[in-house]
């Protein structure tokens, strides 16, 4: 059985810390609550900054599913002309980074695209940390 938690946050840079305290108190107990803020934190700040959620009146979509042996960390924005791509390190000197820290502690991450929307998700394997 998977149980998922869900909640919107606008469009603002100031929402991200807003959507860390949200997967930071839903995980705690069940996942590495430190790999799990930094994922909501760099998938947050790439929909504000790269998506249409960062335009005026925009959202953003947090989604923190438990499953038997992973927690999975979703963030729905409201799409862009470019998908998500993992940098070159020599494409990070001015950022970039995000999605690689990502990679680095998920067990797996994606991106799913729609018609008005995008979703990128990382699995934690769950366990207290």
């Amino acid at each position: 059985m998977r149980t998922e938690w869900c909640r919107v946050f606008p469009g603002l840079a100031g929402e991200v810390a807003e959507a860390r305290h949200f997967v930071a108190s839903l995980v705690e107990g069940h996942a590495p609550v430190d790999d799990a803020v930094l994922v909501v934190s760099e998938l947050a700040t790439n929909a504000v900054r790269h998506s249409l959620s960062g335009a005026d009146g925009g959202w953003f979509l947090v989604v923190v599913g438990f499953g038997d042996d992973l927690v999975r960390i979703e963030v729905i924005d409201q799409g862009a002309e470019c998908e998500p791509r993992l940098c070159e390190a020599t494409e990070q000197e001015e950022g970039g980074r995000g999605l690689s820290l990502v990679a680095g502690c998920a067990k797996d991450w994606g991106v799913v695209n729609s018609a008005d929307r995008r979703s990128v998700w990382a699995d934690l394997a769950r366990g207290s940390a």
